[in-house]
């Protein structure tokens, strides 16, 4: 990994605006996504941070976000930030501009994706979780909202704001409520507060599976349901299958009646044999038992006819309810960014690289 110093904000400001929209944040308060033209012609996405409780400094989540994103060189298939500043009682990030998201490619196909855009769309996803793991960082939170397209239709992980770094060690405590549910690792379904990379594995394994049904796999409505989601496809673990599900912190608080596995290629219908394999291969109880991102890479589903699709070929819907471009004389009264930043709250020294905050 790379750790770069905070590049010079000003060139950033005096942006031209194009649009506007709100969105959910990081977690870490409301936050909105702007795209701007810089005067050179640039296309760029502000997503700005607001903070609700400065007496407690900066929350874990944002920092995090911004510390992940400066200690990751520059990946095809990872978002770049291009830097960051401190505004008002918040802060804005600065991204490459991306069109649209993985969520709207599969709600707004018009038909089922074709086996050459599914494996063009997991090559891209794969190769940017394998640069995550081989710099030792966890996402916790992929999903297709959080793989962003761009105009050429390249693939890339965003939203670091749940990242975190691991270890081969595997000592550390993490929460268990991170990742959202439906690509929720079964260990942390059952309250699990130490694990690996495993949980973006399983997590990528749901998302394959959703490609190829264009509907997510297990779409429990609590977590109680989620995890039925899970057992009533794979079948209840026993201590044969699963021997670490009995140190798990919920182990005991819920059981299950025995229910049998049903065959994925019942759940993925009309999936070749190779890609019914590789989906076989992420979804498995034991986390040390996931193929890893860089196997997924040389898997035969790869390599068999159709091949995947060149990103000029994957489709790349707008993003729904976005408001038509238009040129807007001045930013949005709530999201001017050329306020000095000595009239900043925010201390910017809290934002320098500091890996061991991950």
């Amino acid at each position: 990994m790379a750790s770069s110093s905070r590049p010079n904000t000003s060139r950033y400001r005096g942006l031209f605006w194009v649009w506007f929209w709100s969105g959910p944040g990081s977690g870490s308060g409301p936050a909105h996504q702007v795209s701007a033209v810089y005067q050179t012609g640039e296309t760029v996405a502000l997503k700005k941070v607001a903070l609700r409780k400065l007496e407690d400094g900066i929350p874990n989540q944002a920092v995090r976000e911004i510390k992940a994103l400066q200690e990751i060189e520059d990946n095809q298939h990872v978002v770049k930030l291009k830097d960051f500043f401190p505004h008002g009682t918040g802060f804005v990030l600065v991204f490459d501009f991306m069109l649209s998201d993985l969520s709207e490619v599969i709600r707004n196909s018009q038909r089922p994706l074709t086996p050459a855009q599914v494996k063009g769309y997991m090559m891209m996803l794969l190769k940017g979780v394998a640069f995550l793991h081989q710099n030792s960082i966890m996402h916790r939170d992929l999903k297709p909202a959080n793989l962003l397209i761009s105009s050429s239709g390249h693939l890339k992980v965003a939203d670091f704001g749940l990242a975190r770094l691991f270890s081969d060690q595997g000592e550390r405590l993490y929460s268990h409520q991170v990742a959202t549910r439906w690509y929720r690792a079964p260990e942390l379904l059952y309250g699990a507060r130490k694990y690996d990379e495993g949980v973006d594995l399983w997590a990528v394994g749901c998302i394959f599976g959703e490609l190829l049904n264009s509907s997510p796999l297990f779409p429990g409505e609590n977590d109680i349901e989620q995890l039925c989601c899970v057992l009533r496809v794979l079948g209840t673990p026993t201590r044969e299958s699963w021997p670490e599900m009995v140190e798990l912190p919920d182990y005991n608080k819920i059981t299950f009646k025995e229910n049998p596995a049903i065959p994925l290629e019942e759940i993925v219908p009309d999936t070749c044999p190779q890609a019914v394999d590789l989906l076989c291969r992420f979804l498995v109880y034991p986390s040390r038992r996931r193929c890893s991102a860089t196997q997924a890479l040389i898997h035969p589903f790869f390599f068999s006819s159709p091949l995947p699709a060149h990103h000029s070929e994957l489709p790349i819907p707008q993003r729904g309810g976005r408001p038509p471009r238009q040129r807007l004389q001045a930013p949005p009264t709530d999201f001017s960014v050329d306020l000095p930043l000595q009239n900043s709250v925010v201390d910017p020294s809290e934002l320098r690289p500091h890996a061991s905050c991950l």
